[in-house]
């Protein structure tokens, strides 16, 4: 499959850059912030902005890992901003924000990976915002858990990783990431706040099967993870890895099924589904699920 293949109708997406999303885009240029939506080019920038919903990227915008599928400039970052969570609460304070995403590029250069940073920046989004739940969406910190108990330590709301592809593909597809050690992160972090919800990601289209991607949510489950998230990938640029193949939302709706049958709490899956897409309704629905099955039981 080539980048030059018409994408299907389902993945058409309406332009919307009305006052909303220009006084967003002002408001983030004027306090230096940074954000996924616009670093990763997602698709629903445009919906997203418009309803003032945005999910912040600290850390800076130079990532030191070269993923295939991803947009987010690669280097040798040199921004370490301690001032930085305050700009990101301010901004969540404008804005009137009720669930908060923060996520980062991957600061391998750095002892803790930017454990701190996230959890002050969890911390001033509190302080300012004290009925703002707050999400983050973190790396892997190369396997170091003290900085991952840092992280849980400041108890985000839902503590979110992603393990982006199938196993088959994940080297492949993801760089110095690890499937074994996402799932491994994900599972401590239950350990060690079991009442903080887990969340991950899948992106489809980079050449798994439907069992595949089934068997990451088996895996996903193994480690108490409590929602996925299953969206189709699209090539960044044509220096990007290819699309094998688009998925129908007819696909989606089953793996949505499938998760739901396996156990998740929430199942957000359709074409143009991110890690952070619709994430406040996600929470509410999970709530809602684990709150059923608590009366159920």
């Amino acid at each position: 499959m080539t980048t030059r293949e018409r994408k299907p109708e389902w993945l058409k997406v309406k332009l919307s850059t009305g006052e909303n999303y220009q006084e967003l885009k002002k408001m983030m240029r004027s306090k230096t912030l940074h954000t996924v939506c616009e670093e990763a080019r997602c698709p629903n920038i445009y919906e997203c902005w418009a309803n003032r919903t945005a999910t912040f990227m600290i850390l800076g915008d130079i990532c030191t890992r070269a993923c295939r599928f991803c947009a987010v400039k690669t280097g040798l970052p040199t921004e370490l901003d301690w001032a930085e969570p305050e700009r990101v609460a301010e901004a969540v304070e404008q804005m009137g924000v009720r669930h908060a995403v923060v996520t980062s590029v991957a600061r391998d250069d750095l002892k803790d990976g930017g454990a701190a940073i996230f959890a002050a920046t969890i911390k001033a989004i509190r302080q300012r915002n004290p009925f703002t739940s707050v999400e983050v969406l973190i790396p892997d910190f190369q396997g170091n858990w003290e900085a991952l108990q840092v992280v849980m330590d400041a108890k985000p709301d839902i503590l979110n990783h992603n393990v982006e592809t199938v196993r088959r593909l994940s080297d492949r597809v993801r760089a110095r990431a690890k499937y074994d050690r996402t799932l491994e992160l994900l599972q401590r972090a239950k350990e060690m706040q079991p009442q903080i919800p887990t969340k991950s990601s899948i992106m489809v289209g980079v050449g798994e099967t439907n069992d595949e991607v089934v068997q990451t949510m088996r895996d996903l489950r193994a480690h108490q993870v409590d929602i996925v998230t299953i969206g189709q990938y699209l090539q960044p640029t044509r220096k990007h890895m290819k699309i094998e193949r688009y998925y129908t939302p007819e696909e989606f709706a089953s793996f949505k099924e499938e998760g739901l049958a396996l156990g998740f709490s929430h199942v957000e899956s359709g074409p143009l589904v991110r890690s952070s897409y619709h994430a406040h309704e996600q929470v509410q629905s999970a709530q809602a699920n684990t709150e059923k099955k608590a009366v159920a039981q």
